[in-house]
């Protein structure tokens, strides 16, 4: 029995070797349009008293750094020039060290939603940045629905592989497409961030929980007005209180014995269709 007892003890610690536990934050905060150094104090703000209530690993809304200016409908008028030289940060720029110094003085994951410069264009991107300081992803917005003029659509995919698990990341419009969220759960993602700004509501729950479902992944998503936090059953297991600025905090485990079971069923040799442009 005793051997017994030693060897089921074993199989359970293998099984759950794997599995990675933290909590996540996210800062469901309305940024001032332009004011770049408010909005770095209200992430201080918050991301202070996130990590002080134990959060490992914390997000900000879309665009959170700038207040999403490069959106025209939000901006009437918006030029080129203009939101290139006051909105745009590089990413090893002074602002985003700051950032980073921050994420290495609360030892948390922290994502923030940005107007990059990069190589002489503008991307809406969003940086991880780890413990340490280092970035663990970079992804920039790949579909947009041509309300931002400037911006260059990005066209990769990167999976984060962190300490937690591995992560993807989608920007807003992103997520209304499934092949965004599908090709990060194939690649591995076990944990989706959303960082957004646009729609929210009753269909936009419905959507954000469908996604989580139908790849078998935790899902977070960011806005300023609207925060949810759902399981790979499609469950919101945490969400916000009203619309006033607000911190949404979740236990989320990522289980490597967890089975995708809708990635298990695809024939993908069926699917070339999808691929094609649209007639």
């Amino acid at each position: 029995m005793r051997i017994a007892a030693i060897i089921s003890l074993l199989t359970a610690i293998t099984a759950s070797a794997g599995d990675h536990t933290f909590v996540f934050a996210g800062l469901s905060l309305t940024p001032e349009p332009w004011n770049k150094e408010a909005n770095f104090a209200k992430l201080q703000k918050y991301a202070r008293q996130a990590a002080a209530a134990g959060a490992q690993v914390i997000s900000t809304p879309e665009g959170f750094l700038e207040g999403y200016v490069g959106n025209e409908k939000r901006t009437p008028g918006l030029e080129r020039e203009g939101y290139t030289a006051r909105a745009g940060e590089e990413l090893d720029g002074p602002l985003l060290n700051r950032i980073a110094a921050l994420a290495r003085e609360l030892k948390v994951y922290l994502l923030i939603g940005f107007a990059e410069r990069r190589d002489g264009k503008m991307f809406n991107s969003a940086v991880i940045f780890s413990p340490d300081g280092a970035v663990a992803s970079r992804y920039s917005k790949s579909h947009t629905a041509a309300d931002e003029p400037f911006n260059t659509k990005g066209t990769e995919f990167p999976i984060a592989n962190t300490a937690f698990g591995r992560w993807g990341t989608l920007i807003c419009f992103d997520r209304q497409l499934p092949e965004t969220s599908r090709i990060l759960a194939l690649k591995g993602a076990q944990f989706l961030l959303v960082p957004s700004w646009g729609g929210y509501g009753e269909m936009n729950d419905i959507m954000m929980r469908v996604r989580a479902y139908e790849n078998g992944v935790w899902l977070a998503f960011v806005h300023p007005k609207r925060t949810l936090i759902i399981d790979p059953r499609g469950k919101i297991v945490a969400q916000n209180q009203g619309e006033q600025d607000q911190i949404v905090t979740a236990t989320v485990t990522l289980r490597a014995s967890e089975r995708q079971f809708l990635l298990e069923q695809r024939r993908p040799a069926l699917y070339e269709e999808l691929a094609k442009p649209s007639q």
